[in-house]
C-alpha cells in the first residue's frame, strides 16, 4: 500500500498544477490513499496560505474529486496547520477533515524556513533555535490537535546543524509525538532543500522507532512533478530502520496499511 498524505494546492499561493493533475499524477505513480493537505488559513503570514473564505471550495474540491475518482485511488482531505498559538482558528479544527499535519514553520515571528528570511541565520545561535524549535513541535504535540507531525526537522533546511547531538533537542518532542498517538511523515521535500535529505533524519527515525511512533509519508508536493518524488529512498529508509507499516487517517482515526 503507498500512501501520500502530505500535498498542496494553488490556493497557498506558492503552488502550481490543479488538484485534478495531482490525483491523475498520483494514480500513474501507483499511489493508493493520496491526501490533500493545503496550509491552513490564518490571520498571519497571509502572503503563503489560502484565505478563510477559501475553505469551502478547497474542500469542496477535494470531495469531489475524491467521488470522481473512487474506483481508482482513494484521497483523503486534509490540511498542514501552522502551530501559533496566537493565531490558530477554530474555523480550521472543526474542519470535517481526514487530517490535520500540525507544522512548525516559525520561531517567534520568525519564518525560519523562507528563503526571503535566511539571512537571519548568519551570526544566531544555532543550538539556541533548534532547542526553541523542539520545544514547539513538543508544545504543538501537548495541544492534541493534530494527527501528524510535519517534517519533524524542518529546522535543519539550509543545513545550519546544531554542535550537540539533535537527539538531544527531540526526543522529549518525540516522546510528546507518541503521547498524543500521532504519527510522524518521513518528507521527500528536504531533498529539495540545501540539506539534500529527508524530514526526518535517520537519527529522529531511529527515536520514533525506539518510541513505537507509527510513520507516514508524505511528498509535500508544491507542483505535479514533485508528486511520488524519492518514494523509494523514503521506503528503503524506513524499512532499513525496521518498519514495516505506515498509517492513514479517516475522520481523524488512525488505520495500519503494510508498505
Amino acid at each position: 500500500m503507498r500512501v501520500d498524505l502530505h500535498n498542496h494546492t494553488p490556493l497557498c499561493n506558492h503552488a502550481t498544477g490543479t488538484p485534478k493533475e495531482f490525483v491523475l499524477k498520483a494514480i500513474n505513480e501507483g499511489i493508493d490513499i493520496f491526501g490533500f493537505s493545503d496550509h491552513n488559513p490564518m490571520n498571519f503570514d497571509k502572503k503563503y496560505r489560502m484565505k478563510f473564505e477559501d475553505m469551502a471550495s478547497y474542500e469542496a474540491e477535494i470531495l469531489n474529486l475524491k467521488d470522481e475518482f473512487k474506483d481508482i485511488i482513494d484521497i483523503r482531505l486534509g490540511y498542514e496547520v501552522d502551530y501559533l498559538p496566537k493565531y490558530m482558528d477554530e474555523r480550521v479544527f472543526k474542519s470535517n477533515v481526514d487530517y490535520l499535519i500540525g507544522s512548525v514553520h516559525f520561531i517567534d515571528d520568525w519564518g525560519f524556513d523562507n528563503p526571503e528570511f535566511i539571512g537571519r541565520w548568519k551570526g544566531s545561535d544555532i543550538d539556541y533555535l533548534y532547542q526553541e524549535y523542539f520545544n514547539a513541535i513538543k508544545s504543538m504535540a501537548k495541544s492534541a490537535k493534530f494527527q501528524i507531525a510535519g517534517h519533524l526537522d524542518l529546522i535543519k533546511v539550509f543545513n545550519y546543524k546544531p554542535k550537540k547531538d539533535i537527539k538531544i533537542y527531540a526526543k522529549d518532542a518525540i516522546k510528546a509525538i507518541k503521547k498524543a498517538n500521532m504519527a510522524v511523515e518521513i518528507n521527500a521535500r528536504g531533498y529539495l532543500k540545501p540539506v539534500k535529505e529527508p524530514y526526518p533524519s535517520k537519527e529522529l527515525l531511529e527515536i520514533c522507532k525506539e518510541y513505537e511512533v507509527p510513520i507516514t509519508f508524505g511528498s509535500d508536493a508544491h507542483s505535479i512533478e514533485d508528486i511520488g518524488f524519492k518514494y523509494k529512498e523514503l521506503k528503503e529508509l524506513a524499512k532499513e530502520l525496521g518498519f514495516s507499516e505506515c498509517v492513514s487517517f479517516i475522520n481523524k482515526e488512525m488505520l495500519l496499511h503494510k508498505f
